[in-house]
Order: structure tokens, then sequence, then C-alpha cells
């Protein structure tokens, strides 16, 4: 018998079927009712400490907050159905805490009363708060209905290069605001501070370069002490963006900026290349540039000496500095290990920075040691669901953007937790989600809008090829 003949009645068929990967919608609907239901009871809980009753915008706050993450969740389904399922829960539950630690501060007496005796009057920044809000939740919308696909931004490399250089060197024309230049006053919608907005077109200039150049950025020229040191002609980019640092503490005595714009380089440097030298070099130079410049500026003097030594100046420091340190110092070690309970604390003692850049002294009091660990917990699985994006990401591009924007955010969370805490000198950045703020809340919801789009086209299933008209299964028959 032929062994290409087939068999009577031997014919037979395969079909191929593609199962897609869930969507996780349905377990991201469920996280946003527990991200919902936690700040309302937080709510609660502090008009209950505070008063002895409700709030009277329990329910406008409840509904506004669940009808805002009712929309955006319902953006996600439509336009990337395929996104992480963590990052707006994560993202809402942070909003809406720090909505809730705004309001409780709103209600002390003695910021009242101290806004009163500066300013005549007293405007409470909870439903500034809230609007800025709505507005972070439409621009993340909107970023997920205009970019299709994440690759796009890369054609606009040099572009957002130039954008981001406008971004941060604008506030050097503008007066100084508690010492540094970082705000900008724009009539009918009072000031912005551009430096949030620099960071993600920072990230995605970033992208585009480092993909292009990362081989050249890879080789070695030699080896010492264990380390692959890069080429002389290499450490041109490095350099560049190292003055570029420096200019900007210089002019406009931003530490934090300076810091945020440096260590991402040097951070997405190191994930392009590999190179552990990089980080070395990176942390030299950081260190060289703010020793030289803490020489001479001293409003940085300043930030310094009240870092060293708060008590020391508690009382002499006209800046208040070194008062500011110590308060929060002082919050955190009354707070103990499980806090004197919302709307129980003092950290208003602190000033108008309570609810800007030390609103986490009101979470170490008030929440203890346990709740800071919790809150730092939820920023750090920010971060952990944008690398694990980075690593599903299959283009070079998406993967060193989500790493940019995911190591941007751990940055700016690190150097005011930092900052606080008194692990480093005070940087005056605004932590992501909690603090008051309209630049900050916008730019991290279209932080977390652009990270959405990326792990949607990662996760997303590839479609299955087409089938063959000839793809029938053959038999060989055994003589």
């Amino acid at each position: 018998m032929s062994a290409t003949s087939p068999l009577p009645n031997a014919t037979a068929t395969t079909t191929i079927s593609t199962v897609g990967l869930p969507s996780r919608r349905n377990t991201e609907l469920a996280l946003l009712v527990f991200a919902v239901l936690i700040p309302c009871f937080a709510y609660a809980n502090v008009g209950l400490a505070m008063d002895g009753s409700m709030p009277s915008g329990m329910l406008g706050y409840s509904l506004g907050l669940g009808l805002m993450a009712g929309v955006a969740h319902l953006a996600v389904r439509k336009f990337a159905r395929y996104a992480d399922p963590l990052l707006l829960p994560l993202a809402t539950l942070l909003n809406g805490l720090g909505l809730v630690l705004i309001w409780r501060l709103d209600q002390s007496p003695r910021l009242i009363q101290r806004a009163k005796s500066a300013f005549g009057s007293f405007q409470p920044d909870a439903p500034k708060q809230l609007l800025f809000t709505a507005v972070g939740i439409a621009l993340f919308i909107g970023v997920l209905m205009l970019l299709k696909d994440h690759r796009i931004l890369q054609r606009y490399t040099y572009i957002s290069m130039a954008v981001a250089l406008f971004l941060l060197v604008v506030p050097m024309f503008f007066p100084a605001v508690n010492g540094a230049k970082i705000w900008i006053s724009i009539p009918g919608l009072g000031t912005i501070q551009p430096g949030e907005f620099a960071k993600i077109v920072i990230a995605v200039f970033f992208s585009g370069y480092l993909m292009v150049k990362r081989d050249a950025l890879a080789l070695a020229s030699r080896r010492f002490m264990g380390m692959y040191l890069p080429r002389g002609r290499d450490l041109g980019p490095i350099l560049a963006v190292w003055a570029m640092s420096i200019l900007i503490l210089v002019f406009e005595t931003d530490l934090g900026t300076s810091l945020l714009f440096f260590g991402l380089f040097v951070v997405m440097l190191y994930v392009a290349t590999e190179r552990t030298s990089w980080i070395v070099f990176g942390l030299l130079m950081s260190a060289v540039g703010a020793v030289g410049v803490a020489t001479f500026e001293s409003h940085v003097q300043k930030r310094v000496n009240a870092w060293l030594d708060p008590f020391a100046c508690y009382k002499t420091d006209p800046s208040g500095a070194c008062q500011q340190i110590g308060d929060a110092v002082m919050s955190f070690g009354s707070g103990g290990t499980l806090g004197s309970g919302l709307g129980q604390g003092n950290s208003d003692l602190i000033g108008f920075a309570a609810n800007a850049d030390f609103i986490l002294s009101t979470v170490g009091e008030e929440l203890g040691l346990a709740g800071m660990m919790a809150l730092l917990l939820l920023y750090g699985l920010i971060v952990e669901r944008g690398v694990r994006t980075a690593l599903a990401a299959r283009d070079p591009f998406g993967k060193l953007l989500a790493v940019g924007l995911s190591g941007a955010f751990a940055l700016q969370v690190f150097v005011v937790a930092g900052g606080v805490m008194g692990l480093i000198p005070l940087t005056g950045m605004t932590m992501p989600f909690l603090a008051a703020g309209g630049s900050s809340i916008i730019a991290n919801w279209a932080l977390i809008g652009i990270l959405i789009r990326i792990s949607d086209t990662a996760r997303r299933p590839a479609p299955s090829p087409a089938s063959s008209p000839d793809a029938e299964m053959t038999q060989v028959v055994r003589p």
C-alpha cells in the first residue's frame, strides 16, 4: 500500500482555538469597592472623633468619590480591557485617604485661626482637592481614549525633551515661594508646579533616547574593582543631565526636582545598559553636586542644618524649617505603634504645610507606625505593578517607559517621606495622591493612565495566526 494514499474513512480535522487571558475587570471592580469604602469609613471616623457626630458632607463625599471611581473603571473596561487590575484601585484608595486627611486638617481650630490672622480669611483645601481629583480622573480617561498605543510617544522623543526643559526652566522667572522657585502663576488658574508634569515628559524622552543609544552606553573600556567602566566619550549624556540638575538646584533652589530629574536618568540608564558602574557614577556625581551647592546656597544650607539637628535651631530659625521638622519628628514619636486615632492628633501644630509637605506626620501620629507602614505598602504596590508591567511589555520603549514612570513615582515618594522622617534633607515636594496640590494630583493620575495603557498592551492576547487552507491533518500509513 502506498505510503501516501489515505485509508478509507481515515480523514481527520483539527480545530485550533485561542483562549485569551482574563481581562480581570471584575477583580478591579471588587477592589474599587473596598478602595471607596475604606476612605468613607475613615471620613466617618474623623467626624465622630472630633465632635461626636457624622460629618455633614458624608453623603456627598461618598457619592462623589464612588462616582469618579466608577467612571474611571468604565473607561478602563472600554479602552484598556486587559490592563493591570490593581493600579486604579490603589490610586483611588490613596486619593480618597488624602481627601480625608486634608478635610481633617481643615477642621483644626488652630489652622483656621492662623489663616485668619495671616490672610484675613480661611479657605478650606478639601473642596479644591476634590475638584482637582475630578480634573485628574478626567485627564486619566483622556489618556486612555487618545493614547491608543504607548509606542506613539516614541515619535516625540526630542519634542518631549524641549517640553521638559521648558517646564523645568520656566519657574526660574517667577518669584520664590518659601525659598524655592518651583511655582508659576497663571491668571485665572492660580499657581501650577511644572515639575510634576516634567517628570512624565522626561521619562518619555529618556525612554526614546536610551532605546536608541543603549548599545553604545553599555560598552565598557576597562574593568576596575569588579565594575565595568564606561568609555569617556559615553559619559556625555550623564554629564549633561548632571549639569542640568545642578543648574536647577542653583537657580531655583529646588532640591526635590533636582534629585528626581537626575535620579530618574541614572535608574533608567542602569535598566537600559545593565551596568552597575552607572549607578556608582550617578551616586558620586549626585553627592559631589549636592555638597558643592550646599557650600554657597543659603536655602540649601538651611535645609541641611535643619536635617542635621532640627532642635538646635528650633526657635531661632526665621524660615521655620527647623520647627517644622522638629514638630514632625515629635508627631511620629507621639503616634507610637497604633497612633492616637484619626482626628485626635496635634500635627496641625506644624502649620500650613501640615496638609502638603508634612501630611505624612498626620498619618504617623494618628495611625501610628502600623498605619504608616500600610500606607508605604500601598505606594510600594503601585511601583511593583509598574515594574511588573515593564517586565511584561513586548517592546523596549514600553519597558523603559514603564520603568521610568515607576521610578519617578518611587523617587518622589522616597524624597518626600525621607525628608519628613529626617532621613534626608527636606525637599519641598508633595506626596503623590495624598498631599494637597492640584498639579500633583493631576499629573499623577496622568502617570497612572499611561501605566495602565502600557499594561493593557502588554497583557493583551496576541492575535491567533490565520489558518491556511492547506492545513489539514495527514496521516502516514504504515506499509
